[in-house]
């Protein structure tokens, strides 16, 4: 008997040594993935071991959503109004960028924002589009010549209210009334599907359209040198409007916030749950 108990205590020690050396190892991988010191995405989040970043090419969006400024590490989340976002497990970094006062830069809104900042830094002011969940075209080429938009019921029309102005304070003008006639439906109509999951690019979106419906946008990507297997991160803002941050990866913690990109039915994000199907791209 006593025989019995001494084999079962060593088996007990062995299986609990086995799970701390893996919860250590997470944490060291944890640590190694994670540089608290870096102040952009790709400074910030080292990739797997074994794995190669995606060469982006030069002022391209890719190469620009690499380099999203970044708040200190372990910030919290805040909302528009200044609250604490309700959930603060779901992020590992928070994007460093101004937030305004009104509940409008939701899902949608903050990848459009993203889009609109890297074409406006680049002078592609022509690309600079996007439709109203009516279908109105708002162009920020008529709105930076003077042109403001009126809304009255689900019509909206030009109409000119003063002078051209292309300041960044005028963009960001335009930006809101986007943000407030704009949204999952009306982008996720606008945008090209991706037809093959596993073909997936650095700027593509997952997004769901509707009401609710959520988006989320791909901001880096690597692949494994030996295998070909790949990684992506992504950033969402979400109800109420909230500043962007990177997501968690709650199915493989070791890796956050990097996802594996398999080809599986359901990708599982903290706060939704997207298809293959909703993977498009600008």
């Amino acid at each position: 008997m006593k025989t019995f108990f001494k084999w079962m205590f060593l088996i007990a020690c062995s299986i609990l040594f086995l799970n701390w050396n893996y919860f250590i190892s997470s944490v060291l991988n944890f640590k190694q993935i994670i540089k608290p010191e870096g102040n952009v995405i790709e400074k910030r989040f080292d990739v797997p071991e074994g794995y190669k970043r995606f060469a982006v090419e030069k002022n391209s969006f890719g190469e620009y959503l690499k380099n999203l400024p970044l708040k200190p590490h372990l910030s919290k989340v805040y909302l528009y109004n200044g609250k604490e976002k309700q959930r603060q497990d779901v992020h590992e970094a928070v994007i460093d960028l101004e937030l305004s006062k009104v509940d409008l830069q939701q899902c949608a809104d903050a990848i459009i924002r993203l889009r609109s900042e890297y074409l406006y830094k680049q002078k592609r002011f022509e690309e600079i589009h996007f439709n109203f969940t009516s279908g109105f075209n708002a162009q920020y080429t008529m709105w930076r010549e003077g042109n403001r938009i009126k809304v009255i019921g689900n019509k909206a029309e030009w109409f000119k209210q003063g002078t051209a102005d292309t300041s960044y304070t005028v963009f960001r003008q335009y930006l809101e009334k986007v943000f407030s006639y704009a949204g999952t439906k009306s982008l996720s109509k606008e945008l090209k599907p991706v037809e093959k999951y596993l073909e997936m690019r650095v700027g593509d979106l997952l997004i769901m359209g509707g009401s609710p419906g959520h988006a989320v946008l791909i901001v880096d990507m690597a692949q494994e040198v030996k295998t070909g297997r790949k990684v992506f991160m992504m950033v969402q803002s979400y109800m109420p409007a909230q500043q962007i941050h990177v997501l968690k990866n709650f199915n493989d913690p070791e890796i956050s916030p990097w996802y594996y990109l398999d080809d599986k039915k359901t990708i599982n994000t903290p706060e939704w749950d997207f298809e293959t199907s909703n993977l498009k791209r600008f």
